[in-house]
């Protein structure tokens, strides 16, 4: 097969497996606030081997990577070959799976720019994770821990509650059977919580909101429920918290490098790992984008190549 050699800040890499997510639906929708019109590729992650670089890269032929592809220029990671963001790519640590590697990128990278650069979290605290049994939630929760923090994850099912204990949770609620701001109150000897990390927004986390400790932090996430959270001026005023919007979009070199290493130590000590939830066929994209309106636990896979 022959391509265009790989510009300046990109690698490109044969794909072995693509990270899926709640983005896919909405760029499908067109409702994706980051893209304008087509032409975009689907698939925001993928991982496999490196097959070009560019003059002066640092990553060589025939290693094998992970990283953010260049869907916003129509590279998306459901093909056979995809562009990565060289900034956002990192050779897969020693023992991570395809499929882990695959999945790793976003998420991982959206939660430190959440609980390290945004809305830091310090040992000890209480951070509250929405979605816990998502994509992006069940990265927030095991880089919570990692950090020193006492994670509390809300889901939605005893499925999802039993997989978010398994990534290591301190405590597990259920948003559909608990009241939240009674166990809220309990586990945190009413004090409140330090931390609130939101990617769902709407009826839920104006509900956990009323929890928020004096001097607490939301930091804003996504809106998988279709709304953002609701926010009442006077009550930030009064109560003395403070709302952060997260979008861990490409920073300077240094940044990035930082993040991404500290992100690949994390992950090289197991301390951090992709909660593969479901694997899908190359041929089955339409069915898992379909399914991204109400995911199953854990991240979705697609396997592209054996």
């Amino acid at each position: 097969m022959t391509w265009a050699e790989p510009s300046s800040g990109q690698v490109l890499i044969r794909v072995r497996a693509a990270g899926a997510g709640f983005p896919d639906l909405m760029m499908t929708g067109g409702t994706f606030p980051l893209l304008g019109a087509p032409p975009f590729g689907l698939g925001e992650e993928a991982a496999g081997e490196v097959v070009a670089v560019p003059p002066g890269s640092s990553f060589a032929v025939g290693e094998q990577v992970s990283g953010i592809t260049d869907f916003g220029e129509g590279w998306g990671g459901y093909a056979d070959y995809v562009y990565l963001r060289e900034r956002s790519t990192i050779r897969i640590p020693q023992g991570m799976t395809d499929e882990q590697a695959a999945g790793f990128p976003i998420g991982f990278r959206t939660a430190y720019a959440g609980l390290v650069e945004r809305a830091p979290v310090e040992p000890g605290q209480s951070l509250l994770v929405l979605g816990a049994a998502g994509s992006s939630g069940a990265t927030a929760v095991q880089l919570g821990k990692a950090l020193g923090a006492t994670v509390i994850a809300v889901a939605g099912s005893p499925e999802k509650v039993d997989f978010c204990a398994r990534l290591g949770a301190d405590h597990v609620l259920n948003h559909r059977t608990d009241d939240l701001t009674a166990r809220i109150a309990e586990i945190t000897d009413g004090r409140g919580l330090d931390l609130i990390y939101d990617p769902v927004g709407g009826d839920t986390a104006a509900t956990v909101v009323k929890s928020i400790a004096r001097n607490g932090r939301i930091a804003m996430i996504g809106l998988a429920s279709g709304a953002p959270v609701p926010l009442d001026p006077m009550d930030i005023l009064l109560r003395n918290y403070t709302v952060v919007g997260v979008l861990a979009s490409p920073s300077d070199a240094q940044t990035e490098a930082t993040a991404w290493q500290r992100l690949t130590e994390l992950a090289a000590q197991g301390a951090i790992t992709t909660p593969v939830g479901t694997v899908y066929a190359f041929d089955e994209v339409p069915r898992m984008i379909a399914r991204q309106s109400a995911p199953p636990a854990g991240k979705s896979i697609v396997r592209v190549a054996g």
